[in-house]
């Protein structure tokens, strides 16, 4: 598959409840299992069935315990035998928000060159 991404992934694990902002359950929340993270996008896996281009109401844990609040839009899909894993792109993330991920990148990255 080709790499389509702008920004560097980076592994989060950390769990998120989204709730629909469009569709026929707005109201339902859906806990996922975020797999990696990028200043504009999150993987994630999920049993539910979300659907491409729905936008959700997000909010992320990330690794210093903050949450933050953001909004996504699913923009790929694929099923991995009993799970989907999915692709989304945040929509209106703020620039701090982005930064406080892109400095984690940054930490992990010296501590991987610090440990080797």
């Amino acid at each position: 598959m080709e790499e389509r991404r702008r920004n560097k992934r980076i592994e989060l694990q950390s769990k998120i409840v989204m709730k629909a902002l469009n569709g026929d359950n707005p109201d339902t929340e859906i806990i996922i299992d975020v797999t990696d993270v990028s200043k504009t996008g999150a993987g994630f896996t999920c049993n539910e069935i979300l659907t491409i281009g729905t936008v959700y109401e997000a909010y992320l844990t990330i690794w210093t315990q903050e949450v933050l609040h953001t909004f996504i839009e699913v923009v790929r899909i694929e099923k991995k035998e009993d799970t989907f894993q999915y692709g989304a792109s945040f929509v209106g993330m703020p620039g701090m928000e982005a930064f406080r991920i892109g400095v984690y990148d940054t930490v992990k990255q010296e501590l991987a060159k610090q440990n080797k």
